[in-house]
């Protein structure tokens, strides 16, 4: 598995293509966005933070794809750290933009939430998250646009989309949060429904993201139940490690955990 190292306003990045079967990574400061291949063309997960979009644009030229096969972009979920470079994406290239109906107004106002807990005040007594969230700060995550210009993100649009995922409500960390399950390469892309670090205490391993950035962390863990019903083998999530364990492990270790 080759991994292409960049830096972007002083934060490193990496790209990791094939991270799972014909899915590529792109992570920077701590934020994950992915690319989904296949013979018909490519569908992209999640937009991570704005300073990513050279890094999809150098991806896209190492697979010898052109922006003409990007037939979409997903969003999991309507927050900042996923909407990152979804309007360029747009606007550019002319690519629809899917998410649930329950977080369109959310990905066209993506600071515009409330969480269960106050996102400002909850480093202060969870200090290991500070080098993270300076990290996102300096990759651009305080400069967001927002997408309003969205199409609803429901199972009939699997057709449409690169790998034909089934697409899975999973509300609590937003309302309209949605995980994608590629069935055939046993591959589930989680967003923050469930991930293997929470930048907002900085720890790692599968759990739900903190109350200072999750609506309802009782809906989030309920929705733990979809995850591990997939019976995915790899997890790709929106923050941290990919894991290998299988589904059902990594939503017993996030049970573990729980609510924080």
């Amino acid at each position: 598995m080759t991994q292409y190292f960049a830096h972007a306003n002083g934060v490193s990045a990496m790209i990791v293509p094939n991270v799972a079967d014909g899915v590529h990574l792109i992570t920077h400061a701590n934020v994950n966005c992915y690319m989904v291949e296949d013979d018909h063309g490519v569908t992209l997960v999640d937009a991570g933070l704005p300073s990513m979009w050279p890094m999809l644009t150098q991806l896209l030229a190492e697979r010898n794809r052109r922006p003409q096969d990007v037939k979409a972009l997903v969003l999991t979920h309507g927050h900042f750290d996923h909407v990152g470079f979804a309007l360029r994406a747009r606007k550019q290239w002319g690519i629809p933009v899917l998410v649930h109906a329950e977080d369109a107004r959310l990905a066209a106002h993506p600071y515009r939430y409330k969480p269960q807990r106050n996102r400002f005040l909850y480093p202060f007594t969870h200090p290991k998250s500070l080098p993270a969230l300076s990290r996102m700060a300096a990759a651009g995550a305080l400069t967001v646009k927002g997408v309003s210009d969205t199409r609803p993100l429901g199972t009939g649009v699997a057709d449409a989309l690169t790998g034909r995922p089934d697409v899975v409500h999973t509300p609590g960390h937003t309302d309209g949060h949605c995980i994608l399950h590629l069935p055939d390469r046993g591959v589930l892309l989680t967003g923050d429904a469930l991930v293997t670090l929470d930048p907002y205490t900085g720890k790692a391993g599968p759990q739900i993201v903190a109350s200072a950035a999750t609506k309802d962390t009782e809906q989030a863990l309920a929705s733990l139940e979809a995850i591990a019903a997939t019976g995915a083998t790899t997890l790709l999530p929106g923050h941290g490690e990919p894991w290998k364990e299988g589904a059902e492990a990594a939503v017993r270790e996030a049970w573990r955990i729980g609510a924080h």
